[in-house]
């Protein structure tokens, strides 16, 4: 199993996941579902006309938190955007109801992935598994 392939696990797992920025000097968390493995890189995306597509951009160092159970999932690394038309043809298949929202309201979807990424996972006591992505 690749390293992302065991983030994608975790995230299933959860469910739903948390994505963390800063504003300014004030920490800001979000729930997120999206995500999106595409030329073997894991994607998540979100309007570019939100606050926290603002943020990452401002300060690209982010964070992903994901709980399931008594465990946890710390993934950080440096927002990179990506405009790719193959990828968003990607989303498309994969989200179109999302998609189509996006589309009827003239929104843009911001796509990225992290880079130098490192994963966490962890017991509520100890570290279960620690790699980088």
């Amino acid at each position: 199993m690749t390293n992302i392939e065991k983030i994608c696990e975790f995230l299933d797992k959860a469910g739903v996941f948390y994505f963390l920025t800063t504003d300014g000097d004030q920490p800001k968390g979000r729930p997120f579902g999206f995500r999106l493995v595409y030329d073997g890189k894991l994607f998540f995306g979100c309007g570019t006309f939100k606050n926290v597509f603002k943020q990452l951009t401002a300060n690209p160092k982010v964070e992903v938190l994901a709980v399931s159970g008594n465990d946890f999932m710390r993934y950080d690394g440096e927002a990179k955007v990506v405009k790719d038309d193959g990828l968003l043809q990607a989303v498309r298949a994969a989200s179109p109801q999302l998609m189509e929202m996006y589309d009827k309201n003239g929104w843009e979807m911001g796509l990225f992935y992290l880079e130098n990424g490192h994963a966490e996972i962890r017991g509520m006591m100890e570290l279960k598994e620690e790699f980088d992505v």
